[in-house]
């Protein structure tokens, strides 16, 4: 009998040598060789272990008594069965309409408070009154300029009647009636600046009435009394008013952009809010970025959530977008799928001569979930699957399964 385990101990020496100095060569032509050697001594390895499984069995048939023991392993029958692949995300529960108050004019001291945390405001509804002192003094002033100007100006129509009938009884001087018309069309222009300046008077203190844009529930409410309310102390977080009408929410998620050709609108998701304690649910996503963001590399998908006054925005959510889905086909544990210079294969045990025997048997597998593989091809329905002790097992060997 040759002696190859001396060539491969030689082999595997030299291997551990190239390795532990990889490192301090030439780096790159140093890798290519180790990768090289590693795949030589793998094709060495294949040889020997056939070799010695060839040797075993001869010398099986030889010496009945030398013969190893079945070695004892857990079998399994494949079934047809369905299979789901998921792209597992985080994402988080927004709502469709959220909004911050903000005054629509330059702000100013809040002058009173109308509404308190947790209460539900309709969209129109005021909020907050600000000083509005100099703003009625000029409503004020703009409206009693009007009332001067419309006095003014009946008072010139009248005059320029007159004069105009007399002018038409040839009485008078027509420069009468000339000046007397521009009187009233100076004072017309007067007027309409004037009532034009009692309107921005108007919404001036319109603009001091602070109201809800949308409908919803006050849930941050952080203005005082005598405080200052501006849209810059609006706009900074905890200092102003945010609505929020949580009878339309959605997660919201960031999907990386390798998924960009599998994630589409309409396609399934398994939804759980984590901090609500409700069950997982099945929705469909109803927006898909078109754009990917240049900083994150990702794209926002949207799905609708149920109505669940459980659910509220910004809580976690896990999202397992369905990619791939296949109702009936044949899958295996993901660890009992070995790899070899030929390929992917499991060990079957079939019967032979009143024993079960393990078998190698090549497959072509599919994608990968939850510690399963689907397997294209190589296997069929009824097969028994070598789960536990399929390390140890080689081609023609005795198997005894185990309860």
């Amino acid at each position: 009998m040759k002696n190859y385990s001396f060539s491969s101990l030689l082999l595997v020496g030299s291997t551990v040598v190239l390795l532990a100095c990889g490192g301090d060569n030439k780096r790159t032509n140093d890798l290519e060789q180790l990768r090289s050697e590693i795949e030589k001594v793998k094709k060495e390895k294949a040889t020997l272990d056939v070799t010695l499984r060839d040797l075993e069995a001869r010398l099986a048939k030889a010496d009945p008594s030398a013969a190893q023991s079945a070695l004892l392993v857990s079998l399994d029958t494949i079934r047809a069965t369905s299979f789901t692949h998921y792209i597992d995300l985080q994402g988080h529960v927004d709502a469709e309409g959220m909004a911050y108050v903000a005054p629509s004019g330059m702000g100013g001291v809040v002058k009173s408070v109308l509404v308190k945390n947790g209460q539900r405001v309709a969209k129109g509804q005021t909020l907050l009154v600000l000083d509005d002192a100099m703003a009625k003094q000029s409503l004020i002033a703009a409206q009693q300029q009007v009332t001067i100007l419309s006095a003014r100006l009946a008072q010139a129509s009248t005059l320029y009647e007159r004069y105009q009938n007399l002018w038409k009884q040839n009485i008078g001087a027509e420069i009468s009636v000339i000046n007397a018309k521009a009187d009233v069309d100076a004072l017309s222009a007067q007027l309409k600046a004037a009532q034009a300046q009692v309107g921005m008077a108007q919404e001036q203190v319109n603009m001091t009435r602070v109201k809800a844009e949308i409908g919803g529930v006050i849930d941050e409410l952080n203005v005082k009394v005598g405080e200052m309310f501006t849209p810059q102390a609006a706009a900074t977080p905890g200092m102003g008013i945010r609505i929020v009408n949580s009878s339309q929410l959605k997660v919201v998620t960031a999907i990386p952009e390798n998924y960009s050709t599998l994630v589409k609108k309409g396609s399934r998701a398994e939804i759980l809010i984590t901090e609500s304690g409700q069950p997982a649910f099945v929705a469909t996503l109803s927006v898909v970025g078109a754009a990917i963001n240049a900083n994150t590399r990702s794209f926002n998908a949207e799905a609708t959530l149920p109505s669940n006054p459980l659910y509220k925005p910004n809580q976690n959510a896990k999202v397992r977008i369905i990619d791939y889905q296949n109702q009936a086909t044949l899958t295996v544990p993901l660890n009992t799928v070995q790899q070899d210079e030929t390929g992917s294969y499991v060990y079957l045990a079939v019967a032979q001569d009143k024993q079960l025997l393990a078998k190698k048997q090549s497959v072509v597998t599919g994608a990968a979930y939850g510690g399963v593989i689907e397997v294209k091809s190589g296997l069929k329905s009824g097969d028994l699957l070598i789960t536990r002790g399929f390390q140890d097992a080689y081609q023609g060997q005795p198997v005894k399964p185990v309860q």
